[in-house]
């Protein structure tokens, strides 16, 4: 779910803040802006996630991880390489 952006002015979330807080929790962001410059973003801290959303990342990782292959590299001699 993409989340909804909103602008909204200092004074406004100064005086709005709980409110801002719920709608945060709900999935909004916003974008605090001072004089017309934004300054700061108000975003949820954390994005809950439900055991089949966590499933299915973990399949398109598998995925992922079955399409690239390293041609008998380990995964150790490439972090070694890149120390280099």
């Amino acid at each position: 779910m993409a989340a909804i952006v909103n602008d909204i002015g200092a004074i406004e979330a100064k005086a709005d803040f709980a409110r801002l807080l719920d709608r945060v929790e709900g999935g909004e962001e916003f974008t605090i802006s001072r004089s017309g410059h934004p300054v700061a973003r108000l975003v949820p801290a954390m994005v809950r996630r439900s055991p089949n959303d966590r499933r299915e990342a973990i399949e398109k990782m598998r995925q992922l991880a079955a399409r690239h292959k390293l041609n008998g590299i380990s995964i150790r001699e490439l972090i070694e390489e890149g120390r280099k």
